[in-house]
């Protein structure tokens, strides 16, 4: 599954394009199938390497705001050797409904 089509990159708000938002979106979500693991991606950017960066809010063994970069996504394995995966079928959710 390609995590970042193009369709995504052109939706995608640059990086600290939302900080003064005061309701910002999360717009993609990724996960891990076989763990307990979703990222919201909120911002990204591409790299001068062609690797994209992240703004997301995580929710793993805590829930946080950080950076993640998609090369690290695409190399993430959970406990059964899943991939991550972008989930298909996630619509744009403004933040307050997911950050508590």
């Amino acid at each position: 599954m390609e995590l970042l089509p193009e369709y995504l990159k052109k939706d995608l708000p640059p990086l600290y394009s939302t900080k003064d938002q005061k309701e910002p979106m999360a717009v993609i979500k990724y996960f891990t199938p076989d763990a307990n693991w979703t990222w919201y991606i909120i911002e990204g950017e591409e790299q001068e390497n062609g690797d994209w960066l992240f703004f997301a809010y995580v929710i793993g063994l805590e829930k946080e705001y950080g950076y993640v970069l998609l090369s690290e996504l695409e190399s993430v394995k959970g406990p059964l050797g899943l991939s991550v995966e972008r989930d298909l079928y996630f619509q744009p959710i403004p933040m307050s409904f997911l950050a508590s």
